[in-house]
């Protein structure tokens, strides 16, 4: 067992994909033998950054585990959340030298391709999060 500890920052809209993306990812932490020290919910996957930011600098945290997803509609307004979400997202992880992995899907993306993709985001994203933790010990 080891004694990683994750945060999760989970947008709220598009609910329906990103609770039960959250649920898979919290029973993978344990089968990965870590522990979600803390969960955020926030509004939509634009807002993720300040609490990714909160996460980073606590120190019981050792990498944090952004859920989300971005459903295209019919301007490029999924393009621009989803883009900067995860520009801020890699430059927080950069700066605060913990890992943040992301596991926001889209943009581009249908809902039905959203539900697919639940499950590989959720368990992909703790993944990544535990291997850079381990790798850069």
């Amino acid at each position: 067992m080891t004694n990683e500890k994750l945060g999760f920052v989970v947008s709220d809209y598009n609910a329906d994909i990103t609770h039960l993306m959250s649920k898979i990812a919290e029973e993978h932490t344990e089968f990965m033998g870590a522990k979600v020290a803390k969960i955020i919910r926030v509004p939509g996957a634009f807002d993720m950054p300040l609490a990714v930011r909160s996460l980073v600098e606590r120190k019981d945290i050792s990498g944090v585990v952004c859920l989300g997803a971005v459903i295209e509609g019919d301007t490029a307004h999924d393009e621009i959340v989803a883009n900067n979400a995860a520009r801020k997202i890699a430059d927080i992880s950069v700066q605060s030298k913990k890992p943040v992995s992301l596991g926001i899907s889209g943009p581009k993306m249908t809902r039905a391709d959203g539900v697919k993709r639940i499950e590989s985001y959720a368990k992909r994203s703790v993944e990544s999060a535990l291997k850079m933790i381990r790798r850069l010990k």
